[in-house]
């Protein structure tokens, strides 16, 4: 949900930027209300008894719930607010530096819209530069404070706790895990109660307080926005007789033109729908998987997170050069038939996933977090090593590069003129849906043996792929 917010509620940010035309006070609130979101997240919230051990069910947990939607509510709709419109900011940079080299001569024209691609690489580069640094800084600090009370990061520990809370039952896993969980300076004995209560509290706590450094990002970006805001152009108004559209006799001459591109439009964003469902399990599925079944004793699993945007950051040059490469050969590579080789490298993801899952006879994820060291020893199980998620996230990036950018581009070269705002929001809108299925992942991977899980993932890829080849010619027709 929280992802579908971030896409949806981007257009009603974009629709509101429309309407009052004040981009700059949009983004302002947009900054404003994800940090008052970011502090609602970094509150720690939790339901204890009268001696102060942690307790669930009580009824409590409903208020928290609430407190932590609303908190997320304010991340997604001040993103929504934020994120298209900064672009919107950049593109009108940049139509600004065409309209001054336009007066120069064509030659200079060409110069300048060379700039635009590289001007966008940039924006696009620097966002995946906070993307690396973020899932370091939050566990640094979780980890700091859990060492400042005696305690260790452990995965699984919080998870066992709540189990021994709720029923009191001591598994090996629990023992084994606890010794590895607490400093030998604390000193528990038998008060196992008091232990897990404390655990929680203090592990939970340092999630809470990462958030504080999202909040100083926050006010990082205010602080820059408002010192140089006077230097960030204004997307103008447009007057009717500006705006780039059809005549009336255009529009009933090309009615079958328009009804073409927007049924190409269609197809690809169902494409869109599937490959976003597929690729954000990198949130969902992939990070359960990070956490139950690689080795995370020196790297906790969240830190895999910031293999995509280091991946974006170096691959993309490499990316862009074979294209160029391509097209300077005269083999250029068209933007539908892109986006279908995309399908096919996340497929490649998910299909290394499932053939290394079946060589590691890996059960379900519920199967796999209940056996302790002797059962998984005794059944010829082991924790996956760290270059499974390298490998995985390879390929996964690498895709978004073929999809992501690249339908961006489709939809801008199939939206007929007079709808052009309407098709980049559709387009929002299938990412939307996709983000909004992707719950389904950690479904499979705790009920069934997890290779069926990233078998379904590698099916619903090759279709895309397959369906998407298919209509590679119609689409390279519609797009010239």
């Amino acid at each position: 949900m929280f992802y579908f917010g971030i896409y949806v509620l981007s257009l009603v940010g974009g629709i509101i930027a429309d309407r009052t035309q004040n981009y700059n006070r949009t983004i302002q609130w947009g900054l404003i209300i994800m940090a008052i979101g970011y502090v609602g997240m970094a509150i720690p919230l939790f339901s204890q008894d009268a001696n102060g051990i942690i307790v669930d069910g009580n009824g409590k947990w409903w208020g928290i719930l609430i407190f932590t939607c609303f908190a997320l509510l304010c991340i997604a709709f001040g993103n929504g607010l934020f994120k298209g419109n900064l672009q919107a900011l950049v593109g009108q940079m940049y139509d600004n530096f065409e309209a001054e080299a336009a007066k120069k001569g064509p030659e200079a024209l060409a110069v300048a819209k060379d700039k635009r691609d590289s001007g966008f690489q940039i924006f696009y580069v620097f966002i995946n530069i906070g993307g690396v640094i973020a899932p370091f800084v939050a566990p640094m600090l979780r980890e700091w404070w859990l060492k400042a009370h005696n305690f260790v990061y452990n995965a699984d520990m919080s998870a066992l706790c709540h189990q021994y809370l709720a029923n009191g039952e001591v598994t090996q896993k629990f023992t084994e895990t606890m010794a590895n969980s607490v400093l030998p300076t604390a000193n528990y004995g038998t008060n196992l109660t008091q232990f897990c209560s404390d655990y929680i509290l203090t592990f939970n706590q340092g999630v809470h307080f990462s958030f504080f450094v999202s909040v100083a990002a926050m006010m990082i970006s205010l602080i820059i926005f408002f010192t140089q805001k006077s230097r960030f152009p204004q997307p103008a108004k447009k007057m009717a007789a500006e705006i780039a559209g059809y005549t009336a006799e255009e529009k009933a001459a090309m009615a079958k033109e328009i009804k073409q591109r927007m049924a190409a439009l269609f197809a690809v964003l169902g494409i869109a729908v599937f490959f976003w469902l597929s690729f954000h399990q990198n949130g969902q599925s992939l990070s359960v998987f990070a956490r139950d079944f690689v080795d995370s004793s020196s790297i906790a699993p969240e830190i895999w997170q910031a293999l995509n945007p280091l991946f974006v950051i170096i691959l993309t040059p490499l990316v862009m050069g074979i294209f160029a490469i391509l097209a300077n050969k005269g083999k250029a590579v068209s933007t539908p038939r892109k986006i279908a080789y995309g399908m096919g490298l996340a497929g490649c993801a998910y299909l290394f996933l499932m053939i290394f899952s079946i060589v590691k006879h890996y059960p379900s994820g519920d199967e796999f977090r209940a056996m302790d060291a002797a059962t998984m020893a005794a059944a010829g199980l082991a924790k996956a090593a760290p270059w499974v998620m390298i490998v995985t996230y390879f390929f996964l990036t690498v895709a978004e590069l073929f999809i992501s950018p690249l339908g961006l581009s489709f939809v801008s070269k199939v939206a007929p003129r007079h709808m052009v705002g309407l098709c980049q929001g559709l387009w929002l809108g299938a990412t939307a849906i996709g983000n909004l299925f992707i719950f389904v992942g950690p479904i499979m991977l705790n009920a069934w043996p997890i290779w069926k899980c990233w078998g379904v993932f590698l099916a619903i890829c090759l279709v895309s792929m397959t369906v998407m080849f298919g209509m590679v010619k119609w689409l390279e027709r519609v797009t010239k």
